[in-house]
């Protein structure tokens, strides 16, 4: 089966090749665009874009940049209204290199940095169709995110002095820091401490930035006085500051096919390095969220996830990335649920976004196939699936800037369904296939991979380094995030563990964490996720905690090697190699342990009869 997925893949791939018309190869030197004069591109770009859209459909498309530095900013760039999934739903935006309703068109970087300036999205690519980028980098002049080098700690007095990077563009305001971009300011409230090897500290996330004083001692140095983090501190450690803000990715793809990105970096952007929704097959190869290189003094690179697919279709491949210094996961991808809010009549119900930050764009079409789940237990309401004969935006004109939709089915909605329960809709067609595969991630906040998807999702021969929290999680939420849906073909298989877990974030219990959200689980009668594998894996750990599943039916993990060690001091609430709350048909067979096992004590079970449990 999984043979077929990839010969089915490869003759995709081959048939849009073939499909691309006659090709034209341009240089944006013929548009006055040219490396390395830090000048203001953007009134350029936007008579490049316009060339494009006047030749739509005439011929494939191949924009060259020689290689240099290109530097494009806010003003003279396109304005749009975006509603962009798990971010800051603020418009209008300001947009660079806006590529709407365009087809086959390549953006050729040849190895050239796009730097840009303020709060702007590098890319967007909208209603596109074989859109490609390829070698180029993208990064800010001046980001959101700084840190702070401590140089000296004097701990009886409770002070520090520290070093901002990168320098300037800050002022001391009443005692606290101001941080200036271009065109706006910050007051970081939290930080992430990163040791000076570039790993996040052992035991310490998402801490508070609230000195109760911080005085300029000399241009970019600082004394801070009363900060609890000082007690916990060495020299040399650094502080990455930030907001909980995600206004912009780097690059932004929304109702597009066919897109794909090769040799693609984004070393900084204050929202999620790349962002799709509603999207159809997309195909990364050595796409990077990361430094540049092993000596560059920055320690941080995205505020949010490397990579985030919402509500795509078709297939996902990601493959040869790295991704490191991310504020959160190298990849995320999910659907949203929508929370009914009323029967209209028996076919015809009214529901809604419900998290703050994902709203205002399409949720769903004619013809897709949905399925209803009771938000507390995370079961499955109903004998089937339904399809959408209509649905229609209700407090706003269309579905962008809207929240709340009506949506009329083919057949009447499951009669359990009532405006007095919690109920969510989930869309099955916008569900993708995955691989994940050759990938590096590490050092990085919170978890390594998010995979929620019910179709087949392949995650090998990838490296995962000291990943602060879990290093893989399959959830499934309708009671906060809101995000689908349940896991049914996952293949985790080939892959490298080192040293997880060395600080605790939501969902992260183990160093593979199958964890929905299920407030009543005790009341739960259908399992949630089924169809795990995890085998021929190495896990390097410093700790006990290997795998935590929940409501799971049919779960393997065989064949794997884990490996103690003694970087860090075990210190997990969770101290079981296995730990299963109503779980069934699991196997652990063949596993490979450098100390020995006792299953009476390694392995925790609740809600769950031993005999669901086979061990070998």
């Amino acid at each position: 089966m999984r043979r077929i997925f990839f010969l089915f893949i490869a003759m995709m791939i081959a048939l849009t090749a073939c499909s691309i018309p006659q090709k034209q190869q341009i240089s944006v030197e013929d548009f006055g665009i040219k490396p390395n004069q830090k000048q203001n591109y953007s009134t350029e770009l936007k008579n490049l874009i316009q060339y494009l859209e006047k030749n739509k459909g005439k011929q494939a498309i191949t924009i060259i940049f020689p290689k240099g530095r290109y530097d494009f900013y806010e003003e003279n760039a396109f304005i749009k209204e975006y509603y962009i999934s798990n971010h800051d739903q603020v418009n209008p935006k300001k947009v660079a290199f806006a590529l709407e309703n365009l087809e086959n068109i390549t953006i050729d970087g040849q190895g050239s940095d796009f730097i840009f300036h303020g709060r702007m999205i590098p890319f967007s690519i909208i209603k596109g169709k074989n859109i490609r980028l390829k070698d180029l980098s993208i990064d800010f002049e001046i980001p959101a995110l700084r840190q702070l080098k401590i140089t000296q700690i004097d701990k009886k007095n409770n002070e520090a002095i520290a070093e901002i990077y990168p320098k300037g563009n800050y002022e001391i305001e009443k005692g606290k820091l101001k941080i200036l971009g271009e065109g706006y300011h910050i007051f970081p409230n939290n930080a992430m401490p990163f040791q000076a090897n570039k790993r996040l500290a052992y035991k310490r996330s998402d801490v508070g930035f609230n000195p109760k004083s911080i005085t300029e001692i000399a241009p970019n140095t600082f004394k801070i006085k009363d900060w609890e983090q000082i007690a916990l501190s060495e020299v040399g450690e650094r502080f990455v500051l930030r907001s909980w803000g995600r206004p912009t990715p780097g690059i932004f793809v929304s109702e597009s096919k066919d897109t794909y990105f090769q040799n693609v970096t984004v070393h900084y952007a204050e929202g999620m390095g790349l962002l799709a929704q509603m999207s159809e097959n997309l195909f990364l190869d050595h796409f990077s969220v990361a430094l540049r290189g092993d000596n560059d003094p920055r320690f941080f690179t995205t505020q949010a996830d490397a990579t985030h697919f919402s509500a795509c279709k078709g297939v996902i491949i990601s493959k040869n990335g790295l991704y490191e210094g991310m504020a959160d996961d190298a990849i995320n991808i999910h659907g949203t649920y929508l929370r009914i809010l009323k029967k209209i009549d028996s076919n015809t119900l009214q529901a809604q976004y419900m998290h703050p930050q994902a709203w205002g764009f399409k949720w769903g079409e004619k013809g897709d196939k949905v399925q209803f789940v009771e938000s507390e237990k995370m079961e499955l309401i109903g004998n089937g699936t339904l399809r959408i004969e209509n649905i229609k935006a209700v407090d706003q004109p269309t579905e962008k800037g809207a929240k709340i939709f009506e949506i009329t089915f083919n057949k009447e909605v499951p009669s359990e369904i009532t405006e007095k329960g919690k109920f969510g809709i989930e869309n099955l067609t916008w569900t993708p296939k995955v691989v994940f595969e050759n990938n590096t991630i590490r050092n990085n906040r919170a978890r390594g991979s998010l995979f929620s998807t019910p179709k087949s999702v392949i995650c090998q021969n990838n490296l995962f380094d000291h990943t602060h929290g879990a290093a893989i999680l399959l959830a499934g939420d309708c009671n906060g995030w809101f995000e689908t849906g349940a896991s049914k073909d996952v293949v985790i298989r080939n892959n490298t563990f080192i040293n997880a877990l060395t600080s605790q974030y939501q969902f992260t219990n183990a160093i593979i964490s199958i964890y929905p959200e299920i407030p009543k689980l005790e009341q739960q009668k259908k399992f949630f996720h089924s169809g795990i594998v995890i085998e021929n894996n190495r896990f390097e750990t410093f700790d006990k905690p290997l795998l935590y599943a929940k409501s799971v039916d049919g779960l393997i993990f065989r064949n794997n090697t884990i490996i103690h060690n003694q970087e860090f001091p075990a210190f997990h609430w969770n101290q079981h190699a296995f730990f299963f709350e109503k779980v069934k048909n699991v196997k652990i067979l063949n596993n490979h342990f450098d100390e020995k096992i006792d299953f009476n004590q390694d392995i925790l079970l609740k809600y769950t009869n031993p005999s669901d449990v086979q061990l070998k």
